[in-house]
């Protein structure tokens, strides 16, 4: 007969590994299931400081920290990719590359993925100039030109972190006003070899083998402008990732999974947590809420429908 967890988390990121924790000081049986490493997102931002307890801290140091934490409590951890997940029925089953899991339970925390610039040669560069995660790839482009789209914080904080290695860095954003904090911005605006494009958006990439310029359009002008550069971050925020459950979730306009102040979905037994659900604010510690939320919750709902 097929091991039945009371928990199965999909997703080992800070909302996850706080559900993890909290449903395993319940004295629930979890398995945490995460693709990548521990941390997810967190583990590739450069820098984490408005997490309380630490000033400042790489995002993988505060991943590990968290790991650590897991570990301490014996909590198991399946390192394999979901492939499907069925949502209905009082067992949940989910289904990943290399084995399969059946839950009472099921805690939603994917996250969300890249967004991309969907231009004409965008997925032909990748790896080859383009880049989605300036900590990762940074190191590629010391002494270079570069250029990172977006204006919200990740995209502050890994403009400041290129300009530690880059020659040159622009920074092209499409309004006219940042959506990061004003910290950041203020840091980024000081730097002396960053260039902001402010109104832009990128509209060509050109190159060979490898990437050798973009073209930018300025919405207010309509203006073009050819930008010589080695490497182009694109950081314009995440979308969440749902295509592989099996089910009909309530989901909001933008594809987020709408649940309530308890993390519940429209199915019994299900909660969701984290980037991937409809929420006001996408940080670290709302994440952790989230997933300490869920595990409560999910607790309470296995005590009342144990037979």
């Amino acid at each position: 007969m097929d091991k039945i967890y009371d928990i199965a988390i999909l997703g080992g990121g800070p909302g996850g590994m706080t559900a993890a924790i909290y449903a395993k000081r319940a004295g629930l049986d979890v398995v945490v299931i995460e693709k990548s490493v521990p941390g997810g997102a967190v583990a590739t931002t450069y820098e984490v400081a408005n997490y309380p307890g630490f000033t400042t801290i790489s995002g993988m140091d505060l991943a590990t920290k968290m790991f650590e934490h897991t570990q301490s409590l014996n909590i198991e951890f399946a390192w394999d990719e979901v492939k499907k997940v069925k949502v209905e029925g009082e067992v949940k089953e989910v289904e990943c590359y290399q084995s399969s899991y059946k839950a009472k339970t099921l805690i939603l925390g994917f996250g969300a993925s890249v967004r991309k610039l969907n231009l004409e040669n965008e997925k032909s560069f990748i790896g080859k100039g383009i880049s989605y995660c300036a900590t990762c790839d940074g190191n590629l482009f010391k002494g270079k030109t570069v250029a990172i789209v977006g204006g919200g914080n990740t995209a502050l904080e890994d403009c400041f972190y290129l300009s530690n290695l880059a020659e040159k860095v622009y920074l092209i954003h499409r309004r006219d006003e940042f959506r990061g904090d004003q910290i950041l911005a203020e840091q980024v605006k000081n730097k002396e070899n960053i260039e902001i494009v402010y109104n832009s958006t990128v509209s060509k990439i050109s190159g060979d083998t490898v990437l050798k310029s973009i073209e930018v359009l300025n919405k207010v002008t309509n203006e073009t402008t050819e930008i010589k550069l080695d490497g182009l971050f694109v950081c314009i925020g995440r979308g969440p990732d749902t295509e592989m459950v099996d089910g009909n979730l309530t989901l909001s306009e933008q594809g987020y999974i709408v649940t309530d102040d308890c993390m519940r979905t429209n199915y019994e037994g299900v909660y969701a947590i984290g980037d991937i659900r409809q929420t006001p604010l996408r940080q670290i510690v709302t994440a952790c809420s989230d997933g300490a939320i869920a595990a409560t919750k999910a607790f309470e709902y296995i005590k009342t429908h144990k037979k």
